[in-house]
């Protein structure tokens, strides 16, 4: 269904477009979220007025908010949390553990929707953005190490790790390479058969001709 944005919506438009979207997010989310309106002729005539408003509010909220997402951007934030030899954790550092952190650190409330994440299951550093605007925003690092060590200790064990993956890589790469190699030798032992001259076998069949003519 058609529906017209009263509001900038993050991934679908900006206010005043005109968007097509499955009627069930449009009934159940946008529409009384107070997001939008049916696309209705008399509706669509307001696009233009609705559009200009949503670029004024646009410009008042980027600017308000312009130095909070460089104060973000590139911030790094640590979390201890319990985990396996194996660096998964024993639960997860979710969206709303995150906005609350944030929201601290900066003085403004940030929601759990606007963090685009998925919940975090590994120590080491994650690399999550913050939905301040459809134009602001930045990106934060999110440090999980083990309780009772140190954010560092996450860090040098997930460089650890990320070289035994590459290490490992190489070693299967050398291997695929020398049995290609094998391969190769083995094909260049098996001598081609002798080619057969044209001429000699029309030779031979001009000989079985005027054999049967004599008889």
């Amino acid at each position: 269904m058609k529906i017209l944005l009263l509001e900038d919506v993050y991934k679908l438009g900006r206010a005043g477009d005109i968007k097509k979207v499955a009627p069930g997010y449009a009934r159940n989310y946008l529409m009384p979220q107070g997001m939008a309106v049916l696309a209705t002729p008399g509706a669509v005539k307001q696009a233009g007025r609705i559009q200009k408003q949503g670029e004024i509010k646009r410009v008042k909220v980027n600017q308000e908010l312009g130095g909070v997402a460089e104060q973000l951007d590139g911030k790094r934030f640590t979390f201890a949390a319990k985990a396996s030899e194996t660096r998964r954790l024993y639960g997860s550092i979710n969206t709303l553990m995150i906005a609350e952190v944030v929201s601290e650190d900066i003085g403004v409330t940030v929601e759990a929707k606007q963090i685009e994440s998925q919940p975090l299951r590994m120590i080491g550093k994650h690399v999550v953005k913050v939905r301040l605007t459809v134009d602001l925003i930045p990106e934060i690092e999110i440090i999980v190490y083990r309780e009772g060590e140190s954010p560092e200790s996450a860090l040098e064990e997930e460089e650890k790790e990320a070289l035994r993956a590459e290490e490992a890589l190489i070693e299967i790469l050398d291997e695929d390479y020398e049995q290609d190699a094998e391969t190769e030798e083995g094909a260049e032992e098996i001598e081609p058969a002798p080619e057969t001259d044209a001429s000699d076998d029309d030779a031979d069949a001009e000989a079985e001709v005027e054999e049967d003519e004599s008889e």
